[in-house]
């Protein structure tokens, strides 16, 4: 079975870099072949890899719902075609989108077929990296794989922390079998007050680590290159680096 990593945290934090940070540092490793799932509906996470995305995941199921299934094809062959076309290839990690969530009407049908092309896909990874929204409401729908891994990165701020214990606390209740949580403070210009450890403490979320603030990671998105190419001696990809090296 697939490890797996799930990140989350509410807007701004800089989890999908550090999603991107994660897929380099597997592949680096030579922990391939990657599994990269963007579950976010604010789709982002092939920009940070640098990769072109032609089909969602969320694409098809539109299409099957509307019935949008040429004459002679079944909606599992359909469906399963949609979705091989979908996945986006580099070396060493795969990518997947997952797209905007799903409008009125039913896609029980859809999602079923979803879940069941994601378990087949799934299990040629030996490591998959989940970049998610804050709610994961989406991740819990459209797999069905538990979560080795929570990541939930946040500010330095008093409510990106409280923020980050909520979401830690969605995640248990939700039926994604999260083992281990843990919460990264990005963008850090000074080590974190103890009223934020204790935060943590209380809260039932382990740090993990910290990770700089770095202005190349800034340079490198407005100038449109992939956060994936960071240089190694970046300090914000060795912290980053670090803190995957004690987790997993």
């Amino acid at each position: 079975m697939a490890f797996s990593v799930a990140l989350a945290g509410k807007g701004g934090t800089g989890k999908t870099t550090l999603a991107g940070m994660l897929v380099k540092y597997l592949v680096n490793n030579k922990k391939t072949p990657v599994l990269a799932v963007d579950a976010d509906s604010n789709a982002n996470l092939n920009e940070v890899l640098g990769l072109s995305v032609s089909e969602t995941l969320g694409e098809a199921r539109e299409d099957m719902k509307k019935g949008n299934v040429p004459g002679g094809m079944t909606k599992d062959i359909f469906i399963e075609m949609k979705l091989e076309q979908a996945v986006a290839e580099a070396d060493g990690y795969d990518l997947v989108v997952m797209g905007q969530p799903e409008g009125a009407g039913c896609y029980c049908a859809a999602n079923t077929l979803l879940t069941n092309f994601l378990d087949r896909l799934q299990g040629n990874y030996p490591y998959i990296v989940m970049d998610n929204e804050a709610g994961m409401e989406h991740i819990s729908r459209l797999t069905t794989n538990n979560v080795d891994i929570l990541l939930v990165v946040s500010d330095t701020s008093r409510r990106g922390i409280q923020a980050a214990v909520r979401i830690n606390k969605l995640a248990n209740e939700l039926n994604i079998g999260v083992k281990k949580s843990y919460a990264i403070i990005n963008q850090l210009r000074e080590e974190p007050p103890e009223v934020v450890r204790n935060i943590l403490k209380d809260g039932g979320l382990e740090l993990a680590g910290t990770i700089p603030a770095d202005s190349a990671v800034y340079e490198y998105d407005l100038n449109g290159r992939p956060t994936i190419e960071l240089p190694q001696e970046s300090q914000c990809v060795q912290a980053a680096f670090k803190i995957f090296g004690n987790i997993m």
